[in-house]
């Protein structure tokens, strides 16, 4: 067995006048969401081996918070992350997933896609939950009976979906 989390980047403020989006930081809300939902992985035991984090200001942030908290174990950061679609998630999931979990630490709406498209069956009040969106600072965590190298389409079982209000 093995686990995907698909984390969205936390909340993020407007950009200034100049500012690429790529380089738009946190605002106070993200930064205290990501160190939240962090907490909230340590204490349900949910720890990647992984992590798959996009190259954007947000997304490296996030994954600061929740460092802060929580384990993250191995980062490697991906410029495509920010512009790859679900398609081009699951392929990096495939590309350095293997029997354990990996966390993806990424942008909507290819975080939303890729959680839609591997779940092909989940808890019926999670499934519910992903349905209505896909919230900053949300997670998806997506069980597979095999090697996340052999990740599909619908070979996913979603097991929680957690959004900071909901903590």
């Amino acid at each position: 067995m093995s686990r995907l989390y698909l984390l969205r980047h936390a909340k993020a403020g407007w950009a200034l006048p100049g500012m690429r989006d790529f380089d738009r930081p946190l605002d106070a809300s993200g930064r205290a969401d990501a160190e939240k939902m962090g907490t909230a992985m340590r204490s349900r035991s949910y720890v990647p081996d992984l992590t798959l984090c996009s190259n954007a200001k947000r997304a490296r942030e996030t994954l600061e918070g929740l460092a802060g908290q929580t384990d993250t174990g191995k980062v490697l950061f991906f410029d495509t992350l920010y512009s790859e679609d679900a398609a081009g998630y699951l392929r990096l999931v495939r590309d350095h997933g293997g029997p354990g979990s990996l966390l993806v630490i990424g942008h909507n709406p290819m975080t939303e896609d890729l959680a839609m498209a591997v779940s092909g069956d989940g808890g019926e009040t999670e499934r519910a939950m992903l349905n209505h969106g896909f919230p900053t600072s949300g997670l998806a965590v997506v069980r597979f009976p095999g090697n996340l190298a052999k990740a599909a389409q619908g070979a996913g079982y979603l097991e929680a979906f957690l959004t900071p209000a909901d903590l």
